[in-house]
């Protein structure tokens, strides 16, 4: 063995153990950037040295965006679902039940929380991870291996210890708040439907079909099964404290429990202290100890008669209402937030939560000072549900809403039929003109690295750029000067105005901030209009033969391009170098094959991402739909299409067409 080999074995060995201490003992000893450059030689050795590569090195949690399709798994061991009860009451019955069968014997009894979040079962063998799979119908699942080796909490190789040649563990996939509340915050930027919980979140992204993608949302994984042929190990309990050894991230709610007492104990304890964690929980989950026993008393067709989860109400709290304060957002709407006395729910601090509009205020007929329930139904983003009313001040008096606007003072307008008041001040309100330079720049758009929220302030406040075409005048000068923005940030922000030049027409259209014209409109008229030219000269009745476009998008269009102001943009970006017409090789895709239909897609595809299947859909006139409506005309099934779905699609006798099926109607 050279040098290098043995560099890239102790470089490995090393960066595995660093991110045990950082994502399983929350005890780093090196600082970020060491850990950053250690990984950093790593990749420069592993890629001069191409020989020694490991699927399972550190380097590889990165991911790629060239992740293909999921493959079916059958289960060595079924993987079977619990027996839900939501009353300490059922639970004493579950525990008579128990004794009964096991006819008197002393039992012991594991307590343990459980997370919200997505099944998993991984299999090692002599220590290296294998295969990673869902639960799916608990018979066979997907194999995700290549997403759930990105996730850094879940070990590649085991820490030295007792473990058996091959065996197998299940977990719950789980995004933590912060990581939830992040990607929320993009989705919101990139004006994409918000998510409603955590584990809605993790199991999307675990069956993202791109595992970089899936590297960078933060998800995280605790271990609670132990299954393998001869185990070790006489209890649940003990394979507990071994998966922890062997360097698994197992929960510290866990209690050993021997009888009905401890086991209220139990769910008081954590009933408050779970709002304190990290990641959602629903419930606890109560399991027979011995091994033996959990045998003796087997499993029903769906789940074991050795456990039973007991599942927490959806949380609610009362505080109380400091003030609202009125936001301007990027299209001139104007959003009133509750800022709150700080309340713990659902393992966050909530500190604001949305109002909405003035109807929602009127309807909950909130006061000045009033105590509001906050409320987290399933574990969503926090909202404002009633009034203690009893609690309210004599002499309170009802919100008002705002009728100028918080920022530049300008009288608001409301359109009629419309909930929303709007500042009118379109190119002179700050938070306006950020708004529509942040959209701009976001993924979905022109998707420009290096400018966020932040720097867009800070190029705003210094005068470097007042609306979207001034970005294409940024050089590396006139970034550097900028506080904060050194050569390696400018010279990522210039890369990435240049690869933005290459962005498609469409999106091209949506970067733009046209009201009421979002993602799925703006390729609408890309591809019937064709260019930018013809697209500032349409006129309203030519707009509304569009499908789609109706009378409010159609006017908001020519109204956008009657001003003077947005023509000068327009053609900048035109002179920049920005894509003005659609590309010719969008155009040779495009047919009527799919004219007129509304498509649900649901499940995994094998030769094309179900992203890609959409834009198919959309260039063959077809629309995509999220839910199965009397409108639907079929659906697009892949392998482990949802259950509601498939019986909803039954019930109403709409057509299911398989992957195969669908191909061959474009050819």
């Amino acid at each position: 063995m050279d040098l290098f080999e043995a560099e890239i074995i102790q470089l490995r060995k090393e960066l595995n153990q660093h991110n045990y201490n950082y994502y399983v003992l929350n005890n780093p000893t090196i600082s970020d950037k060491e850990f950053d450059e250690k990984l950093r030689r790593l990749q420069e050795l592993e890629e001069d040295h191409k020989e020694m590569f490991d699927p399972l090195s550190p380097t590889q949690r990165v991911g790629s965006d060239l992740t293909q399709g999921f493959k079916q798994v059958v289960h060595q061991r079924q993987m079977l679902s619990l027996g839900n009860t939501y009353s300490l009451a059922e639970v004493e019955d579950f525990l008579r039940r128990t004794n009964a069968s096991l006819e008197g014997n002393s039992i012991q009894i594991v307590g343990e929380m459980k997370f919200d979040g997505t099944s998993i079962s991984i299999t090692y063998e002599h220590g290296r991870m294998v295969r990673a799979v869902t639960r799916g119908d608990g018979t066979r699942g997907d194999d995700v291996t290549v997403n759930v080796k990105t996730i850094r909490s879940i070990p590649l190789e085991l820490q030295e210890g007792d473990y058996p040649d091959s065996f197998e563990v299940r977990g719950e996939i789980v995004m933590p708040w912060a990581s939830f509340d992040a990607l929320n915050k993009e989705r919101e930027f990139n004006e994409e439907p918000l998510l409603a919980n955590p584990r809605n979140a993790a199991a999307g992204t675990l069956k993202t079909l791109n595992s970089a993608e899936v590297s960078k949302r933060g998800l995280d994984a605790y271990f609670y099964y132990l299954l393998g042929e001869n185990l070790p190990f006489k209890t649940h309990y003990e394979s507990l404290q071994a998966l922890r050894r062997w360097g698994f991230k197992v929960s510290d709610a866990v209690a050993v429990i021997n009888n009905l007492e401890e086991v209220k104990n139990f769910v008081d304890y954590w009933g408050e202290e779970r709002k304190k964690l990290e990641v959602a929980t629903d419930g606890l989950v109560f399991k027979v100890n011995d091994y033996a026993q959990q045998r003796f008393l087997g499993n029903t067709a769906k789940s074991p008669r050795w456990a039973i989860a007991y599942k927490f109400q959806a949380e609610r709290a009362l505080t109380q209402l400091k003030s609202v304060s009125f936001e301007t957002g990027r299209m001139g709407v104007i959003t009133p937030v509750a800022n709150l006395e700080p309340v713990l729910l659902s393992g966050t601090i909530v500190k604001r939560a949305s109002l909405h509009n003035e109807d929602i205020i009127r309807q909950l007929d909130i006061h000045e000072n009033d105590f509001v329930y906050v409320e987290k139904g399933g574990e969503i983003i926090p909202k404002i549900v009633g009034v203690e009313i009893e609690k309210r001040e004599a002499d309170s008096m009802a919100l008002q809403f705002v009728d100028t606007c918080p920022v530049c003072g300008t009288k608001l307008v409301r359109n009629e039929g419309e909930a929303a008041w709007v500042c009118p001040n379109t190119y002179g309100c700050k938070p306006q003109i950020t708004g529509k330079i942040e959209h701009f720049v976001g993924r979905k758009m022109m998707n420009i690295d290096g400018i966020g929220e932040e720097t867009v302030e800070q190029l705003y406040t210094v005068g470097l750029v007042k609306n979207i075409a001034d970005i294409y005048d940024l050089t590396n000068d006139k970034l550097t000067i900028v506080g904060r923005i050194g050569d390696l940030t400018a010279n990522k922000i210039l890369r990435g105005i240049k690869a933005s030049k290459d962005v498609p027409f469409e999106r091209v259209i949506y970067s733009l901030s046209i009201p009421n014209v979002g993602e799925t409109v703006s390729k609408k008229i890309a591809f019937a209009v064709g260019n930018m030219d013809k697209l500032m000269s349409i006129t309203v009745d030519e707009l509304v033969t569009i499908d789609e476009i109706g009378n409010v998008i159609a006017e908001s269009i020519v109204s956008f391009f009657a001003d003077e102001r947005n023509k000068e943009i327009v053609a900048r970006l035109k002179a920049a170098g920005l894509q003005m017409a659609i590309s010719a090789d969008a155009m040779a895709a495009k047919s009527d094959k799919l004219k007129g239909k509304t498509i649900v897609i649901s499940g995994v595809f094998e030769h094309h991402s179900r992203d890609e299947y959409k834009k198919m859909i959309e260039e063959n006139g077809g629309k995509n739909s999220s839910s199965i409506s009397k409108k639907t005309d079929f659906v697009f099934a892949g392998a482990n299409m949802g259950p509601a779905k498939l019986e909803k699609a039954q019930s109403l006798g709409i057509q299911i067409i398989n992957e195969d099926e669908f191909l061959k109607m474009l050819e």
